[in-house]
């Protein structure tokens, strides 16, 4: 039997992976912007009570957020859609200087298949906008990528006070459609 005997329409089950990854690394804070890139993971760790799931306003705040976190001996992660990635390049010196993990799980907009030209910009510079500030970065695409990726930008982000970010790449979260 194949993999795609297995799973057919390639759906492996991604968007619990998330939630399910950052659980088993230890992660006890998840702070977010609402985008329904990340809707299964948000709504799993509203659910649980030993994480502390926290909307922001701005994507930028999360970064001080984890910040605290990590001085308080928590682990987080900022779950965030592409476009918010450019609200947090100057944030990003916090974590440059002082040294500390974030971890980061970006959904990509402005890539394959996007319908709003708004998004393209940011999407098509956010990974390099992430590593020009010093974030390593993983893409994932392949619903089958995104725990072993993740899992390895965990262990380097809360073993090696780094920066971390995975990126969903837009296939993987599927095409969105305007809706009039």
């Amino acid at each position: 039997m194949t993999d795609a005997d297995q799973d057919p329409d390639n759906r492996h089950d991604w968007k619990t992976d998330v939630f399910r990854v950052l659980k088993a690394s230890g992660v006890k804070h998840i702070v977010y912007v609402p985008d329904a890139g990340h809707a299964t993971a948000l709504k799993l760790a509203e659910a649980d009570d030993a994480i502390q799931a926290i909307v922001l306003t701005t994507e930028e705040e999360g970064i001080g957020y984890l910040a605290g976190a990590w001085l308080g001996g928590e682990k987080g992660a900022l779950l965030l859609q592409s476009s918010g990635v450019g609200n947090c390049i100057n944030t990003l010196a916090l974590q440059a200087c002082a040294r500390f993990p974030l971890l980061m799980v970006v959904t990509l907009r402005g890539d394959w298949a996007e319908f709003n030209a708004w998004q393209n910009p940011m999407g098509q510079a956010t990974e390099a906008a992430l590593r020009l500030m010093g974030v390593m970065t993983w893409r994932a695409d392949d619903p089958k990528e995104v725990a072993p990726l993740l899992h390895g930008a965990a262990t380097m982000a809360f073993n090696g006070d780094s920066a971390c970010a995975l990126i969903l790449g837009q296939r993987l979260i599927g095409e969105k459609q305007w809706v009039k």
